[in-house]
């Protein structure tokens, strides 16, 4: 869950601290008050993208941090930290900073480490659900039925659109390599003229593997060939020269052999003498065999230096190191092939397209069965939750149809796209004996946002986030369909943690926790917002203003009580 939230300069807000509980939480205020700034704020820790609007006037960065509890230790959250190296926290807390500057710089941490928006979006999208007006319109949009039906039972269906999505990214690759194969002539031709002029400019280059790395040792050697005779020629001469070192050092060892019968410490000076009268000299048969291998070749280091700017000049045209300019003779070689082959090729992907067009459409139409009886549950599943709502008299049904498109199956002329064959609309009638229809030619404001909670209300069960947030989804309902939805929210928090903003004194009357966020005026015309936990009289009161709209009377108050005193036994 939301723990707590920090905002700091952030529109309105000067700084406020928030701490949240499980259950359902309830912000409430007049319009304008600032109650969807703390929704912006929670937004930004998911991932949105954020504003230099966001900051407040005068201020030089607007900051938030939000602390999120995570109480299962396989939560999938989990698994993204560990997938970014991200720092583990050992009590299952996961603490989101966004910091945004006056000039419009944006900075994401989780657990302290920067991150980039899209990882936070990643992260944040496993922890917060935001539902909003707009949210809820996005209901209407047939394009994200299918979605919603996959996010009912993914389970049932990922490995088998694992498979068809693989199987449908192999056909899309061999679709774009065979319309290759058979775009203009004239393309075909210049290509291979470019791919002729490069493979033999590599092949004349004559490049063997590791060859550019041999020629820099060499270089190196030959460019210090002074510096090198002159310093083991130096090394030698004390060793083996003139005046021989070792000469002198067998002396020594000499008169410490004459004494090694006549005390152990002597034989053990000896033995080391001998050690290191032995070591020096094999150091000086190498430094002569050195020196005699040293040869002065003014010619070579030429031919080295441009045999290396010839190798330089192609790693910089083709972009690749020397060992990846032998595998791209390769791939030309064989491109080559396949051009200068084009029919016998274009045959042989035929076959392949043809193949993999077959299983693709099996797994696409397995992946359709499984959908068809995913939906039978979901419908089942969203009329009970429905009639909660008073739309018992609803209708709903799931529509799946097949887009035209240039593959055959079953005798059709069907569409792959990523998700399949299937396009998926939702149809609802409200009315008895009304044909079913799509949803925005059908449902008012208020009976869309009652479908959006009986999904959400299904949807929660099976997501793992740990907060839900309700952005003003009641809008357009009274009386007893308020109060249904009342219940369904708070149904909802039973499995999430729920924040929700609202009007409704029905919902309000539901919460477990109640703030009321206000707006105030200072004398220097500085304007800000805040945050107030309400005590179960400021509450009642509260809700009480919520009945009346106007001022607190008896009346009102009365009315308050009896309102949360029936949602009680409702929770119960």
């Amino acid at each position: 869950m939301l723990a707590q939230i920090s905002i700091k300069n952030f529109a309105i807000i000067d700084e406020i601290t928030l701490n949240f509980n499980d259950g359902l939480t309830v912000l409430t205020g007049e319009t304008g008050a600032g109650k969807s700034i703390i929704i912006d704020a929670i937004q930004l820790l998911a991932g949105a993208r954020a504003s230099v609007e966001f900051v407040r006037h005068e201020a030089e960065q607007a900051s938030i941090e939000g602390i999120f509890f995570i109480d299962k230790k396989d939560h999938i959250v989990y698994d993204i930290i560990k997938e970014y190296e991200l720092p583990l926290d050992e009590e299952g807390s996961v603490i989101i900073e966004r910091f945004i500057t006056s000039k419009g710089k944006s900075i994401c941490r989780v657990n302290g480490k920067l991150v980039t928006l899209a990882i936070l979006k990643e992260v944040g999208s496993k922890l917060v659900d935001i539902h909003s007006q707009h949210e809820t319109q996005s209901l209407m949009n047939p394009e994200n039925h299918l979605h919603l039906l996959d996010q009912f039972q993914y389970q049932l269906l990922e490995n088998t659109y694992n498979n068809f999505y693989e199987q449908y990214k192999e056909l899309l690759r061999l679709e774009k390599r065979y319309q290759e194969l058979t775009t203009n002539e004239q393309e075909i031709a210049q290509r291979v003229d470019l791919l002729k002029f490069q493979y033999n400019e590599l092949e004349e280059a004559q490049l063997e593997p590791g060859e550019d790395e041999l020629l820099e040792k060499e270089k190196n050697q030959l460019a210090n060939y002074e510096k090198v005779f002159e310093n083991l020629q130096a090394a030698y001469e004390p060793l083996n020269g003139e005046q021989s070192g070792l000469d002198f050092i067998g002396h020594s060892m000499s008169s410490l052999e004459n004494l090694e019968d006549v005390d152990a410490s002597y034989e053990e000076l000896s033995q080391q003498m001998k050690s290191y009268y032995f070591g020096l000299e094999e150091i000086a048969s190498e430094l002569r065999n050195k020196i005699e291998q040293l040869e002065f070749q003014p010619n070579r280091l030429e031919e080295v230096e441009s045999r290396l700017f010839e190798i330089n000049r192609l790693k910089r045209k083709y972009g690749k190191e020397a060992d990846e300019l032998l595998s791209l003779m390769a791939e030309m070689e064989e491109e080559l092939d396949k051009l200068n082959n084009k029919d016998s090729h274009l045959q042989e992907l035929e076959k392949e397209i043809e193949g993999i067009q077959k299983d693709a459409l099996i797994e696409a139409d397995q992946l359709h069965q499984i959908r068809v009886n995913i939906a039978k549950e979901l419908t089942t599943a969203i009329l009970e939750e429905l009639k909660g709502l008073y739309l018992d008299k609803s209708d709903f049904e799931i529509d799946f149809h097949f887009s035209p498109g240039k593959y055959q199956w079953k005798g059709e002329s069907v569409n792959l796209t990523k998700n399949g064959l299937d396009q998926v609309q939702f149809l609802i009638s409200t009315n008895p004996g009304e044909p079913v229809k799509a949803l925005q030619k059908v449902a008012s404001g208020g009976e869309i946002s009652r479908i959006m909670l009986a999904l959400k209300s299904i949807f929660s069960k099976h997501q793992q986030v740990t907060s839900v947030i309700f952005d003003e989804v009641d809008t357009g309902v009274s009386g007893r369909v308020a109060l249904s939805i009342a219940q369904k929210i708070h149904d909802i928090s039973a499995d999430s943690q729920v924040l929700c903003i609202t009007h409704l004194p029905q919902v309000a009357a539901m919460a477990d926790h109640h703030y009321l966020i206000e707006k105030e005026f200072s004398d220097q015309d500085h304007t800000s917002t805040t945050v107030n936990r309400l005590s179960k009289e400021q509450s009642a009161e509260e809700i009480g203003r919520m009945i009346s709209g106007q001022e607190l009377t008896d009346t009102t108050k009365q009315h308050a009580e009896e309102l949360i005193k029936q949602a009680h036994a409702l929770k119960k």
